[in-house]
């Protein structure tokens, strides 16, 4: 059987010898089959594979690799998604540890499944990406993407913030809490979640908006199209902190916004035939799980 990709690109966990026996199995494995291999940088860097092996940047990658397999948690694959998204290469992840929610390939049957991939057996999801970035005197002074959410929180303060929501120019409300987490679907299930904010199927072309312990309690989450325009206008006299995506974060300063729209890209991502969103949903969220009794 003829193999799908040529080129495959390997990412480990940031940082992280301990992936290094995987990534050395999967090159091998790769290798044996004829295709051509590249090892991410810093993945090159931190497990020694450097000798032997082609490296490449992530944007080497993106010019050159029809394939990435990320090897680590969600978080990997999360910080991978949002380098290699301009470059549209699909990527499928091998969880290190237990089963994620983005890296669903578990690694003691990741050469059988990664196999299964490379002869052309998986189901592909595109999955929208948040582009941010906030202005300043009506001058943008950060700018980046997340595949999860940003989040805007009062940072190391001990008391509530206070800003003003418009959604595609129009004045929505002024609130006092916490933040705002701004999500799309795939991050419906990571923090907003935890703020009991909705869980948003892949496929639902929408943006949740979560508040984080609002001062009112009628303060709801609220999901928006994905064409609309979120402004969150920063009051005096508080600071704030906005993260993306839990991977970068930027502090803003009173008066400032933060701007949300979709992006143009898009994250394409690779999963073994017989994968199943709500199967990974009942196994994560624990449904149908039989009580416990004391």
């Amino acid at each position: 059987m003829i193999c799908e990709f040529k080129t495959i690109a390997l990412i480990g966990k940031y940082q992280s010898p301990e992936v290094a026996e995987s990534v050395l199995r999967l090159a091998d494995y790769l290798r044996s089959l004829g295709l051509n291999v590249l090892i991410e940088q810093g993945t090159a860097s931190s497990t020694g594979l450097s000798a032997g092996f082609s490296v490449a940047t992530y944007e080497e990658i993106g010019g050159h690799a029809d394939l990435a397999v990320v090897l680590g948690g969600d978080g990997t694959l999360l910080n991978s998604a949002c380098r290699l998204a301009e470059y549209e290469v699909p990527l499928a992840g091998v969880n290190q540890g237990r089963l994620g929610f983005l890296t669903d390939i578990s690694r003691e049957v990741a050469l059988e499944k990664i196999g299964e991939i490379l002869h052309g057996r998986y189901a592909e999801e595109s999955r929208i990406l948040l582009d941010a970035e906030v202005l300043r005197n009506g001058q943008r002074v950060f700018h980046t993407v997340a595949l999860n959410d940003v989040v805007v929180n009062k940072g190391d303060l001990g008391r509530m913030i206070e800003f003003d929501l418009r959604i595609d120019g129009e004045f929505v409300y002024t609130q006092r809490s916490d933040g705002m987490i701004i999500s799309t679907p795939t991050g419906s299930t990571a923090y907003a979640l935890s703020a009991n904010g909705p869980i948003l199927h892949p496929s639902v072309e929408g943006i949740a908006l979560v508040p984080m312990c609002p001062h009112t309690l009628t303060a709801r989450p609220i999901t928006l199209p994905d064409t609309s325009r979120i402004d969150i206008v920063l009051l005096p006299p508080h600071d704030s902190r906005v993260h993306f995506d839990g991977q970068t974060r930027y502090d803003t300063r009173a008066g400032d916004t933060v701007r949300i729209t979709r992006s143009p890209h898009s994250v394409r991502l690779l999963h073994p035939e017989g994968y199943s969103y709500f199967a990974m949903l009942r196994e994560k969220l624990h449904w149908s799980s039989t009580p416990r009794h004391s």
